[in-house]
């Protein structure tokens, strides 16, 4: 759903490189996390007319005005720290500026909102020192894929916004990866961002009636399992869901960016499209050149452009900057 193109097209200013290692691989996620940042940084190096790699929020504005899409990495599963914090430290000096703290497995720190068995009941000790360290980086805690235990634990914590980088509204999609009302609340004063994803099964009841059963039949097969075996197991499902998804409209996706705006305030909505090769996009949102769809949607709704501005990017930067600013002050202290 991505090329340089279609981003042209849709008007994109700035992305996040989603640099993703599966959870349920067998391990080794570390060699594997390390090798899709590199190759999301040999791909900015490889078109410099068109990216750069951005460290700061500053660094996306500079791109912007000179013409460019800046680009930050974001590290989606914290099974890839692999419990190190050194290893951490290593993923922000090479770029990542968000970490989602889990993907669809708990670590051993923190629990995921799709994992089959039990966690830990949040964040463990140690995934509040997780927390505290990505604060004193300036590394975006992506409460994205995460239980909602570990959602209010992460908020408790964190002296800097949160993200979510890819989810939903929970009372409109009612799946374990949407946000409820309660957390969705407490974004104000934290300062965070929820960031609308368009995938149809977290935009529509209906979708995910179908494709959330598929999803955990997969999770349950292809845990352990080669590379190769887990990617037939993934094709042969797909396949299957594909042929009962319900039509999807991008009405569906302003609904939930408008009942943030009800619940939490214009200031806590951002776009985590998640264009990652899915199939299951609402209608005329297949991919990254319809963002004006939704845009005119939103228009139509009565939307102002200063708002709009705030949700197509401006919140998330302002976030970015925050988390900046929280990191110089807990860097200060420690040299202190």
């Amino acid at each position: 759903q991505t090329d340089i193109p279609r981003l042209r097209e849709g008007g994109v200013g700035a992305i996040f490189w989603c640099v993703y290692t599966p959870g349920e691989a067998a391990g080794g996620f570390a060699k594997t996390q390390l090798e899709q940042i590199d190759i999301a940084r040999r791909l900015i190096a490889r078109y410099p007319d068109t990216f750069t790699l951005a460290s700061t929020a500053a660094d996306i504005r500079v791109a912007k005005a000179a013409g460019k899409i800046g680009g930050m990495l974001g590290a989606e599963g914290g099974h890839a720290i692999e419990d190190s914090l050194a290893l951490l430290r290593m993923y922000y000096d090479l770029g990542v500026r968000y970490m989602t703290l889990t993907h669809n497995n708990h670590t051993s720190w923190a629990d995921s909102a799709m994992a089959s068995e039990p966690g830990k009941g949040g964040l463990t000790p140690f995934g509040e020192q997780v927390v505290g360290e990505m604060n004193r980086l300036g590394m975006l805690i992506d409460l994205s894929h995460t239980h909602v235990d570990t959602m209010r634990d992460a908020l408790r914590v964190s002296k800097a916004p949160v993200i979510f980088s890819h989810s939903n509204v929970h009372a409109l999609t009612n799946i374990p990866r949407n946000v409820p009302d309660d957390v969705i609340k407490l974004l104000p004063a934290n300062g965070g961002v929820l960031m609308v994803s368009f995938v149809s099964p977290f935009t529509s009841q209906a979708a995910a009636d179908v494709a959330f059963p598929a999803m955990k039949e997969y999770l349950a097969r292809a845990q352990g399992k080669p590379e190769d075996e887990r990617k037939a197991i993934y094709e042969e499902i797909k396949a299957e869901t594909k042929k009962k998804m319900p039509r999807v409209t991008v009405a569906a996706v302003a609904d939930h960016i408008e009942y943030i705006r009800k619940v939490a305030g214009v200031d806590c909505i951002g776009i985590g499209s998640d264009y990652d090769g899915n199939d299951n996009w609402p209608e005329g949102m297949e991919d990254v050149s319809k963002f004006p769809l939704l845009i005119a949607e939103l228009i139509r709704r009565g939307w102002s452009d200063e708002d709009l501005m705030k949700v197509m990017g401006g919140n998330v930067l302002r976030a970015l900057e925050q988390a900046e600013a929280v990191a110089k002050q807990l860097q200060a202290g420690a040299a202190s």
